[in-house]
């Protein structure tokens, strides 16, 4: 896996923490369930989804972050398979996340594209 494919790997893991946090830790705060277009009144119905999701996000998170990690500690290829899955799950919930809505398209763009970015670096030198 190049020093490319890796950095923006790791920027998309790390992106997704930001959104773990966001959607597990401060989704009660009205700027942050704006932000998912959710409205006061619905919050504690849609509370319980966001958490769940969150966790979904982290995950990913940490498959590519660990992939990465994994690549420099001697598990080259097992890593770059865990990083590059990671980031193929990323870019498939931006795509989803899109199609769902167009008004979050720009939400999706800013989901997707760190791990996009990710697997055309590593295509491109495989």
């Amino acid at each position: 896996m190049n020093v490319v494919a890796q950095v923006f790997a790791v920027l998309a893991g790390l992106l997704h923490v930001l959104i773990f946090t966001m959607e597990s830790v401060l989704f009660r705060r009205p700027q942050v369930h704006g932000r998912f277009r959710v409205k006061p009144q619905d919050l504690e119905a849609v509370r319980p989804w966001a958490f769940n999701q969150g966790f979904y996000n982290l995950f990913l998170a940490l498959g590519a972050l660990g992939g990465v990690v994994a690549v420099h500690t001697g598990h080259a290829a097992v890593g770059a398979a865990v990083a590059l899955f990671g980031c193929a799950s990323m870019l498939g919930a931006a795509v989803v996340l899109a199609a769902t809505d167009r008004r979050m398209a720009r939400a999706a763009a800013v989901q997707g594209v760190t791990p996009l970015a990710a697997l055309v670096a590593a295509l491109l030198t495989s």
